[in-house]
């Protein structure tokens, strides 16, 4: 043993000697890249240094050890003329501030990214696409109107379950499954004219980021995926005006600096009042009214190089109305009004400490309030269904890098929720009862760190760790239920008050993640993802999309929040000077307490929603393969998915508490297979023309297994949920751009966009519902059945 000992320390000690006698220098290398048009910050441009490299941040800063020697730098990213420099390194610290020129005039970027050239087979973490804007604006669109969320649609792994539904579904998720920001803050109902488009003005925003696969360690409760829109920093010194009319809206957006090189503001509205073109319709459309408008606004501040001021605000408000009748409290309503508003706001100081330091805090605030008007029959007044969620959030991040192979961010962060799930207010009415539900108060905090580490040249590694605590607070009246039997109004035994801030429930634990990186070589690599993600708060419905009318819940003493394992398996490559990418990942997605509704659930006005829900186990799997072109006169990309996506329901033995007798089967938004293609077409400066082409599997729906009649009155009988399937989806669109048509160099140019939704006029069914006709019949509802053309005239100014 002591000869072992000695040894040990023999080996030691030269290794000691071996590094002190032969002790590197190295240059502390930093700098900045911005754009040298706007003077804006560039993010993840690549530095590459010979064959290593690091990408710059959001400030557009950068920093790397360099060992002495002489060097070739290299500088790049999409859409700017690459910066290339044979530099020697013979002293303590370097900088090299660049000014990237700003191609975009010379050479047109299409590509489903903002990354640097390399940087999908670089990155670690898989499961993670950027999308520009630019590349989303030249997607075809419905109505002219450009759309974040049908550009992302067009990815593998992304899903809706229609027309009229634009919340989306990730990897087989739910809607609620995904957690959207706009600059940090929570988007609960991210849709326009009641599932339509998007609520993300396109003029203001500057990129998207989808996060599938591999989710960062700061961001927390939701299972699915993380969709991350920013808004675009306004320019210091140039003011810039742009906008469009097309048919459904109107766009109009101003930056400018208010004190040059410090101060700046981004103004950008959107309002759609055309719906009068409903009358334009067949008859059933001409009772129908939809309008909304939103203004989003930004103002960066930079006092110094060292601290970064940024306050971004939302705010959109709609208005839909229809035929459609809902019974609720037995109310005789001419019409179904929905008006619904959010607001949002957050406020974020950067510091920079040096070059390998820095600190950002942020406060961030969400008011998201729908409303249900019910306009009485033969009566002047409405009666009112209100509910809301307040989300208000502090939190504070730490980025350091303190050489080339560590990457460390560690933060902290606070949530408070309010959430009003419904108020009846019958206003004049002396015929309805008003109805008051109790508010619901949480709190979710938590605390993580994540080292993104470079092992050797060929693996690189992400460790990240979250820890998250729960609390549901009073006040509040939880009530007991009867043992052994399924939870209703009539099994209650007793109930426990709580007072304002006492806690109800609690729950918490760690969430791991972790990434690795293998380069098989220069232009290829194999990645490898797991996440634990816990989810606590949710919707609770009984409908496919995220409507006003969903109710969102925290988790309670019966709620509990939902948990999810994914595992993912990546193989990326590069070829033909990085023109072309290819991408295949494999997932697998495990569920606890997914939350399913009983037979004949309502959650409208039903203050314990214990009693209408059933929680389980859920499963999601698939294979995603993409390949895209991202120079050349002809660009675009094609995918293909296969998923699959189950549920488990079988709380207990019971009949009463399990779905399809605790077998697995399909969950709504379960579609096997999915093909995608966009292909945009170059005809020199002037002309663009694109193709995209959608095929999906037709989402389950439940039909009746037969029929009962009673008293000369037929009944459809349901045994097994989710039985059946709608037709196939697919629809291929059209667009044709023609920029500058004067063909001259003005500061002010427009550009015309003419499109054709559902080229070859496709009746995709959205859904399909059941009439009593001499037995039960089934009918297909189509949202849009014949093609639909469609001007917008953009323009730009600076």
């Amino acid at each position: 043993m002591k000869h072992f000992l000695l040894i040990i320390f023999m080996l030691l000690s030269l290794g000691g000697y071996s590094q002190s006698g032969n002790k590197k220098q190295y240059t502390s290398f930093t700098g900045r890249i911005i754009d040298s048009l706007d003077r804006k910050p560039i993010e993840s441009a690549a530095v590459k240094i010979d064959n290593q490299g690091v990408y710059t941040q959001a400030d557009g800063s950068f920093s790397s050890l360099v060992p002495y020697g002489e060097y070739t730098v290299t500088i790049s990213m999409i859409g700017y003329r690459t910066f290339r420099r044979r530099i020697t390194f013979k002293k303590a610290e370097l900088r090299l501030d660049i000014s990237l020129l700003n191609i975009a005039k010379e050479l047109d970027e299409v590509v489903v990214s903002t990354q640097g050239a390399t940087k999908n087979v670089d990155r670690t973490l898989l499961g993670v696409t950027p999308m520009s804007m630019k590349t989303i604006k030249k997607i075809p669109a419905i109505m002219g109107e450009v759309d974040v969320l049908r550009g992302i649609q067009m990815l593998p792994g992304v899903t809706s379950v229609g027309e009229a539904a634009n919340g989306v579904n990730i990897r087989g998720g739910t809607t609620d499954q995904t957690l959207i920001l706009l600059d940090d803050t929570p988007i609960f109902n991210p849709t326009h004219l009641f599932g339509l488009f998007s609520v993300f003005t396109p003029d203001a925003v500057s990129g998207v980021e989808l996060y599938k696969g591999g989710i960062p360690a700061r961001f927390g409760g939701r299972t699915a995926s993380v969709l991350d829109v920013t808004l675009q920093n306004p320019s210091l010194t140039q003011t810039k005006l742009s906008g469009g009319i097309s048919l459904v809206s109107n766009r109009l957006s101003i930056e400018t600096p208010l004190i040059k090189n410090k101060l700046s503001m981004l103004v950008s509205t959107r309002g759609s009042f055309n719906d009068f073109l409903f009358q334009l319709g067949s008859e059933r459309l001409k009772n129908i009214r939809a309008n909304f408008y939103d203004i989003a606004t930004k103002f960066f501040f930079q006092p110094n190089q060292k601290n970064t001021f940024t306050f971004s605000g939302y705010f959109s408000k709609d208005f839909f109305q229809t035929d459609l009748l809902g019974t609720v409290n037995n109310i005789n309503a001419t019409s179904t009004q929905y008006d619904y508003k959010s607001l949002n706001a957050s406020l974020k100081w950067f510091h920079l400490f040096s070059s390998q330091l820095d600190w950002q805090t942020s406060a961030i605030y969400t008011n998201y309030q729908p409303k249900t008007m019910l306009p009485q029959l033969n009566s002047s007044n409405t009666v009112d269904i209100t509910s809301a969620i307040l989300y208000r959030q502090l939190k504070s991040e730490l980025h350091y890098n303190p050489n080339e192979k560590h990457k460390l961010t560690g933060g902290i962060s606070s949530i408070w929720y309010k959430i009003s799930p419904g108020n009846l207010v019958p206003n004049a009415s002396t015929s309805v009862n008003p109805i008051t539900i109790p508010d619901e108060n949480s709190i979710e905090a938590g605390i993580y760190g994540e080292d993104e580490m470079t092992v050797n040249s060929k693996l690189s590694v992400s460790f990240g760790l979250r820890y998250a605590q729960y609390w549901a607070m009073g006040a509040g009246t939880v009530r007991r239920y009867q043992s052994g039997v399924p939870l209703s109004d009539f099994t209650v035994t007793d109930s426990t008050k709580y007072g304002s801030g006492q806690v109800i429930a609690s729950y918490g634990g760690l969430e791991p993640r972790i990434s690795a990186k293998y380069s098989l070589t220069n232009s290829s690599s194999l990645k490898f993802g797991y996440n634990f993600i816990r989810q606590y708060l949710q919707v609770v419905s009984n409908t496919t999309t995220p409507l006003p009318t969903s109710r969102w819940a925290t988790s309670n003493d019966y709620i509990r929040p939902q948990s999810s394992h994914l595992f993912s398996l990546g193989y990326f490559k590069n070829f033909k000077d990085n023109i072309y990418e290819f991408s295949m990942e494999g997932y697998y997605r495990r569920n606890e307490n997914v939350l399913d509704y009983k037979p004949g659930a309502d959650f409208i006005l039903k203050p314990n929603l214990e009693t209408q829900v059933l929680q389980g186990k859920g499963m999601a799997y698939g294979l995603e393969v993409m390949l895209s072109k991202k120079k050349g006169d002809l660009t675009g990309w094609l995918g293909y998915t296969y998923s699959r996506s189950l549920n488990q329901i079988r709380q207990s033995d019971r009949y009463e508490e399990q779905v399809n007798g605790g077998k697995w089967y399909p969950n709504n938004f379960d579609r096997p297979h999915s093909f995608n293609a966009s292909l945009i077409i170059g005809q020199g400066a002037h002309h663009e023309f694109g193709f995209t082409m959608v095929y999906n599997t037709g989402r389950p729906f439940t039909v009746p297994t037969g029929i009962v009649v009673f008293d000369g009155v037929t009944y459809p009988f349901y045994q097994d949920r989710n039985n059946a399937r709608i037709s196939d989806y697919h629809r291929l669109d059209f667009s044709w751009t023609i920029r500058n048509p004067s063909m001259r160099k003005r500061r002010w140019e427009g550009s015309w966009t003419f499109t054709v939704y559902n080229l070859y006029g496709r009746k995709n069914a959205y859904s399909v519902y059941l009439r009593t006709e001499a037995g039960i019949k089934a009918y297909q509802l189509t949202i849009f059945g014949s093609p639909i053309p469609s001007l917008t005239y953009n323009f730009h100014f600076m």
